[in-house]
């Protein structure tokens, strides 16, 4: 089961290197807004979306797999229909601990499948709204 509960949700938030899917360079977008509030708030956020070269003066990586640093929490910035690719990416992966889908994205069969990896997962709820409700 995804995770619901505060105390699970403030856990996840306890770590401290979040890959973002799908991160946007356009202000104003979640995919942006989000993550830029991250970094504010003391997150090592690393970009990943294949169109961009530097996103608040980071370097972007192309997918899951270039990325070089360990990622504790994989934040999915994507259409639903593309979160089984990512998730299947991140489970690719030894260090990945929690796989988490933004407010309004779901993969029921690719959660499951991060479970059964022994990943935490959550799903349809939003990074920054979480933070700042229980960690804040």
């Amino acid at each position: 089961m995804p995770v619901d509960s505060a105390d699970e949700l403030e856990t996840v938030l306890e770590y401290e290197t979040i890959a973002v899917v799908g991160c946007s360079s356009t202000p104003g977008k979640a995919a942006h807004d989000v993550p830029k509030y991250l970094l504010e708030h003391g997150y090592d956020v690393i970009p990943v979306n294949p169109y961009a070269d530097e996103i608040f003066g980071r370097e972007v990586y192309d997918s899951l797999a270039d990325v070089a640093e360990e990622i504790d929490v994989v934040c999915i910035f994507r259409p639903s229909d593309e979160v089984g690719d990512i998730v299947d990416a991140a489970i690719e992966r030894d260090d990945v601990k929690v796989v988490w889908t933004q407010q309004g994205i779901r993969d029921d069969e690719a959660a499951a499948r991060a479970e059964s990896a022994g990943r935490t997962v959550v799903q349809d709820r939003c990074m920054k709204v979480q933070h700042r409700r229980l960690a804040a």
